[in-house]
Parts: structure tokens; C-alpha cells; sequence
């Protein structure tokens, strides 16, 4: 068979067979009378078993190697080429990201395009202050896409960075509250802390819808810092959790500083006192934690707390007893100006 016909029905050119036969690839078995090339049964083969070698990805060196050398091993090669295709692919994703989240920031012109550029490589800079002074000027310049902010925010370790990414991501507008939800499903349980912290600083609205759900999340830093956040917002659904935080010692101190802002009149301070005196009945064999939770009775104003804290200052355990006493002094002593 001549080259053109072998062309026609291999779907190589004429020229790629030449190339082919020029590396050593193929060689036609025999000439004719007038010097063309014929190929034999046992060249197409060859030509189609090259072909299929190349949709894999192997370079014609590796294809001349595999087809020749009897004792080579195809499985190293196929581990090689599959790690390069990984390679590639994850490559090719943050090229897609990368031109997403530019096409996100709507540019007005190429000035705007290079300028996100920028931004998305300073927050990926290896400099700490270089991302800090990225996530601050993301606000300012042409917006940088809520998508980077959050990954940037949730995979950030330096605390000032940090800062400025969620202050950042508080004024990003829609989009932050879901994405950063998404974060509080992941298996890192930094990654989930650092979530619950940036929809903390977000304003009111969805942000608070995402950090009610988050009061029932399995992990507790997640829960405390929603309860901390929610707390301070004056929502009740938080008081289970706050004063769970106060029996265990975790940011005891801020919990009852958020249950005093929910304090805010009369009938929800004496419900909050109830609570606190029915722990405090449970946790007979708990005196740190009955400690605390008389501590916590000092932010809670009206007659229930006040109740509360006389029935306690001649509690059986001496220090429960004295830091009651100590806090209806502080309670009857009228402010001086």
C-alpha cells in the first residue's frame, strides 16, 4: 500500500507519515519499482498502534521506547502520565478560578483586569503584610470577587491578615454569608473556626440566619463563637449555649457579658437568672463551674438575680458564698458620680 492510500485510511497525513519514518517510528517494508514506499499489514498496524499511544499523551520518543524495547514496563510510564494529567488539571482549574473571579469583578477595561490580577496574587502572596495591605485595599480599588476573599479568609493563619480579610469580606456585599457557611462543613477544624469568626463580623441578616444553624453544629468552637456573635445581636436561641459555655470554662467571661446584653428588660433578665440558679442546682458536684455561674449573675440585672445572689451568699461552699456576698455589696452600693 502506497502513502497516500495508508493517508487516507489512517487518517495521518502524508507528512506525519514522513516525520514518522524519519524518527525511526516506522518503516515501510519495502519499495516499488519506481522507489515509493509500500507499507505492509504489519506497518499500518504499527502507524495505528502509534496513534492511539499518542491520544494518551505519550511524546513520540516514549511511543518509539514502548513499541521497541521488549522489557520496557508500561506501568511506570502510565503512573507518570497520570500524575501529569493531575498536574495539568489542577492547573487548568485555577486558570478557570483565576478568570472567573475576573470576569466576577466586571472590569471596565484592561486597567481594571491587571488590577485584580494584582490583587488575587498579593492575597496569595508568601509576604504577611503584602496580603494585609491587599485585603484592605480590596474595598477601595476595583472589588476583588467574594469568592477569593473567602478562600483567602478561611486558609489565612496570621492573625492581622485575618483581621483585615474578614473586615474586608464585611463589606463585600452578597455572597460572603453562604460561601463562608460552606466553610463551617469542612473536615479542618481551623478552617471551621475561621469561618464561624468571619460570619461573626458580617452585618445582621443571612450571616445571623447561618449562625443559628451553627448552634447545633458538633463542634463546639463553632457553636461558642455563633452563641458569642449571636449574643451580642440580642438573639435568645444563643442563652442555651452561653450558659453551657459558662459550666465549661470556655470564654466563660464573654459568655456572660453576651447574657447580659440580652438582659435588656425586666421579664427576660429574671428568666435568665432562673436559668443560671437551675444550673447552678445541677451542678452540685461541679464548684468551678458554680463559681462561674454566680459570676454570671453579676451582669444580670432585677429582683430574680438579686434573689439569687442572697440565697447564695450563705451557699454551703465557702467560695460560692463569698463571691455572692461580694456581688450584692457591689449591687447595693449606689454609683458615685
Amino acid at each position: 500500500m502506497l502513502i497516500g492510500e495508508v493517508a487516507r485510511r489512517s487518517g495521518v497525513s502524508a507528512r506525519m507519515l514522513r516525520h514518522y519514518e524519519s524518527l525511526g517510528l516506522v518503516r515501510p517494508s519495502g519499495r516499488t519499482g519506481s522507489g515509493y514506499r509500500e507499507y505492509s499489514g504489519e506497518d499500518i498496524q504499527r502507524i495505528f498502534h502509534i496513534e492511539s499511544l499518542r491520544s494518551l499523551g505519550l511524546s513520540l520518543r516514549e511511543i518509539g521506547r514502548a513499541l521497541d524495547d521488549p522489557g520496557f514496563a508500561p506501568s511506570a510510564l502510565v503512573d507518570d502520565l497520570i500524575r501529569q494529567t493531575r498536574d495539568r488539571i489542577t492547573a487548568e482549574t485555577e486558570l478557570l478560578t483565576r478568570l472567573r473571579r475576573i470576569h466576577a469583578a466586571d472590569p471596565a477595561g484592561w486597567e481594571d483586569v491587571l488590577q485584580v490580577v494584582a490583587l488575587l496574587q498579593a492575597l496569595g502572596s508568601k509576604s504577611a503584610d503584602t496580603r494585609q495591605r491587599a485585603a484592605l485595599s480590596s474595598v477601595d480599588e476595583v472589588p476583588v470577587p467574594v469568592e477569593a476573599l473567602v478562600e483567602a479568609a478561611l486558609s489565612e493563619t496570621e492573625p492581622n491578615v485575618a483581621g483585615a480579610l474578614r473586615w474586608a469580606l464585611a463589606r463585600s456585599g452578597d455572597g460572603a454569608p453562604a460561601l463562608l457557611a460552606e466553610g463551617l462543613g469542612s473536615p479542618v477544624a481551623a478552617v471551621r473556626e475561621r469561618a464561624v469568626q468571619a460570619l461573626a463580623e458580617l452585618p445582621a441578616g443571612e450571616a445571623t440566619t447561618h449562625l443559628r444553624d451553627a448552634l447545633a453544629h458538633p463542634d463546639a468552637v463553632v457553636r461558642g463563637h455563633a452563641a458569642l456573635s449571636l449574643g451580642t445581636r440580642g438573639v435568645a436561641d444563643a442563652v442555651p449555649t452561653l450558659i453551657d459555655m459558662i459550666v465549661d470554662g470556655r470564654n466563660d467571661t464573654d459568655a456572660a457579658d453576651a447574657l447580659s446584653v440580652l438582659a435588656s428588660d425586666t421579664a427576660t433578665a429574671d428568666q435568665l437568672a432562673t436559668r443560671l440558679v437551675d444550673r447552678l442546682a445541677h451542678a452540685t458536684t461541679n464548684a468551678p463551674a458554680r463559681g462561674r455561674l454566680t459570676q454570671a449573675l453579676a451582669g444580670i440585672p432585677g429582683t430574680r438575680a438579686s434573689h439569687a445572689l442572697m440565697e447564695l451568699s450563705h451557699d454551703a461552699d465557702r467560695p460560692v458564698a463569698l463571691t455572692a456576698t461580694y456581688l450584692l455589696q457591689l449591687r447595693n452600693t449606689p454609683n458615685t458620680p
